[in-house]
């Protein structure tokens, strides 16, 4: 084998990985980097002969997600582990989106659980060697204890290699005190379980701009930052949109009736662009750009390296006029959507009545609108009609660029 890259591992996840429990239970907060760390160290396992014979499967509730969350991680895992030789050590299939690890032939698949059919692929899995001996759930708040129980079932017989185990591993932010993983896991004690938490606080490798996204979070949002910044059991009510779905389809030009894009400036918190498709009277998230503390002249760069369609409408901020010369100036279509009392609300009623498709691409997206929510009164406990602004790069984006099909020909700004 190769010589491998030395790389730096978070010594909060040492008995996480050390551990070979029946069930690896992480529940953390976001950028905590817990999905980072597992998929290293399913590499690194995968990859040494001790466990020859050892094969992954990675579940999501939704299969395409896998290709933006579960197989890039462990493709980066890869890169990072192995470095510029990494083709000697792993082969990686795009289309099929499997791995396989050439000196141990130990291999990697995905799977979702979302429809019945799904759940009945899972019971006649089988692999070229070996057998499967561990299964990564990521977002594992997203299935259901049925789900679990059907893919526990697939963990048994008797292993060849004795250095091998059994194990399931589930990764999620734990959004509600009430939830099933809780009770079966947290709150009942047994030897097969290994429970973790973690927090972006004890994540050394978080850079200084995403702390202060954090504390800005934990200022305007107290309770989305106990789930998202201190990985605490708790509830996410009062979301604003839950009338999408997430899933692979067409983004060509051709299949929709129209397209735009539409842009919120952002450095210090995201700066955001969507790209938008309507069909019959539906809205597709086809594509997103998002980044931090980038300048216009940077973000535009990206933007013409990513091949974002200059002939399509571009809606943005109107409070930017400066910005938006500069998008004009380098050739696209950027005009401004003006602002006026009630029109936050308005939009959000707009896309409440739409039914909304977001590709899986766009996970920093989809990471907002599952967490879009109003402002709640505390002293009343009842949510405001107020959106929380914080971590609404996309979601203002989102707005943008349905203003003109919610108001054609009027509130925009030549």
């Amino acid at each position: 084998m190769k010589k491998k890259v030395k790389i730096k591992w978070n010594p909060t996840f040492r008995e996480v990985n050390e551990s070979k429990k029946r069930y690896r239970v992480l529940k953390g907060s976001a950028g905590s980097g817990k999905s980072t760390n597992i998929a290293q160290d399913y590499i690194k396992k995968l990859s040494n002969n001790k466990y020859k014979g050892a094969n992954l499967l990675c579940v999501r509730k939704v299969d395409v997600t896998n290709r933006h969350s579960t197989f890039s991680e462990l493709k980066a895992a890869i890169i990072r582990l192995f470095g510029a030789e990494y083709e000697n050590v792993w082969k990686i299939n795009e289309s099929t989106m499997t791995l396989k690890c050439i000196p141990t032939g130990n291999s990697v698949i995905f799977r979702g659980v979302q429809h019945e059919k799904d759940r009945e692929k899972l019971k006649s899995i089988t692999f070229e060697q070996g057998k499967l001996t561990w299964i990564w759930i990521e977002e594992a708040t997203e299935l259901y204890e049925a789900d679990i129980d059907i893919l526990d079932d697939r963990l048994r017989g008797i292993l060849e290699n004795s250095n091998l185990y059994y194990q399931i591993t589930f990764t999620f932010n734990p959004v509600s005190a009430t939830h099933w993983i809780k009770k079966k896991y947290f709150d009942y004690q047994d030897k097969d379980i290994y429970t973790h938490h973690s927090t972006y606080l004890q994540n050394r490798f978080i850079d200084d701009a995403y702390h202060r996204r954090m504390m800005r979070r934990k200022e305007q949002d107290p309770e989305g930052y106990k789930i998202y910044g201190l990985g605490e059991w708790g509830e996410v009510g009062g979301l604003i949109l839950k009338n999408f779905t997430i899933h692979e389809f067409d983004t060509n030009f051709e299949r929709f009736d129209s397209m735009n894009h539409g842009q919120d400036f952002g450095f210090n918190h995201a700066n955001a662009i969507l790209t938008v498709g309507y069909k019959d009277g539906e809205l597709f998230i086809c594509d997103e750009l998002y980044v931090h503390e980038k300048d216009t002249n940077e973000i535009i760069e990206m933007a013409n390296k990513k091949g974002i369609d200059k002939k399509l409408q571009m809606w943005c901020d109107s409070a930017e006029p400066d910005r938006i010369k500069m998008w004009k100036g380098a050739g696209y279509r950027a005009k401004g959507v003006k602002k006026k009392p009630g029109s936050v609300n308005a939009q959000i009623d707009f896309l409440k009545q739409m039914k909304i498709h977001i590709h899986p691409s766009c996970v920093n997206t989809i990471k907002e609108i599952q967490q879009w929510k109003w402002k709640k009164d505390e002293k009343l406990n009842e949510y405001t009609d107020e959106p929380v602004d914080v971590f609404d790069d996309a979601m203002a984006a989102l707005r943008y660029a349905i203003e003109p099909k919610r108001r054609p020909g009027v509130g925009i700004l030549k």
